[in-house]
């Protein structure tokens, strides 16, 4: 899957990934400021990811745990702090609202911040 989103991409490919990036937007989150790079790797091998990218540099990231039958649980939304309030963050809810191993299944998610960015999937 891939959607262009103004001068954005937004992607599911795991090859793209930046895990440098990642952990490094990771890092200045409340919840996974203390993960390690080989975690955040590890994390990634189980999951379906979604990256946002400018200009081939990786600016968001979304991760989705699932079982692909009844339950998936979205966690680590972040978008770099320099790319925040260009609607990235929409995209990327956008992007895991649409995804074709997603459909039809509940989805979890925990969160102390950005609940607008949320409420409009449910």
């Amino acid at each position: 899957m891939e959607i262009e989103y103004q001068s954005f991409k937004i992607s599911d490919q795991t090859s793209l990934l930046q895990i440098d990036r990642i952990h490094e937007m990771l890092q200045k989150s409340y919840w996974a400021q203390a993960r390690s790079k080989e975690t955040i790797a590890q994390s990634i091998l189980h999951s379906i990811c979604f990256g946002a990218y400018c200009e081939g540099v990786q600016v968001g990231f979304a991760r989705c745990v699932t079982d692909y039958a009844t339950i998936f649980w979205l966690c680590d939304v972040i978008v770099d702090e320099a790319y925040r309030g260009r609607g990235i963050g929409k995209a990327l809810m956008e992007a895991v609202a649409s995804h074709e191993k997603l459909q039809g299944l509940s989805g979890i998610l925990m969160t102390r911040d950005a609940h607008g960015l949320y409420a409009k999937h449910g």
